[in-house]
């Protein structure tokens, strides 16, 4: 499976457990660290855990067991490393607060720099 598939598993993850307000971004010109970056809305930290767990249930299914998981027991913040894909799932304020998409939507060039005047 190639990052572009296993990003699309993803997003159909979050999708079936009701995951709101799904990103998908593709970062590979901007970080050697992962391809894309999938970020997602849960209602409450039970609904964020349930999306996480649907999420590497569907990974493991396909073959793709996660690295690692962080922020389980707060449930404010989850972090899944897919290596190829890594998922936050957050409550609306912490993603609110930490805009992800803001943040790794800003390219790495002079271009940036350029339009703030």
């Amino acid at each position: 499976m190639n990052s572009e598939a296993l990003a699309d598993l993803v997003v159909e993850a979050l999708d079936d457990v009701k995951g709101k307000d799904i990103v998908r971004l593709d970062v590979r010109d901007m970080t050697p660290m992962t391809d894309y970056m999938v970020v997602a809305s849960g209602t409450s930290n039970r609904h964020v855990k349930a999306l996480v767990d649907n999420v590497a249930e569907k990974a493991r299914s396909a073959g793709r067991r996660p690295i690692g998981i962080e922020g389980e027991e707060g449930g404010e913040w989850v972090l899944l490393d897919l290596q190829d894909t890594l998922v936050h799932v957050m409550l609306p304020k912490v993603r609110e607060f930490y805009n992800l998409e803001k943040l790794w939507s800003i390219r790495p060039s002079g271009d940036a720099a350029a339009t703030d005047g």
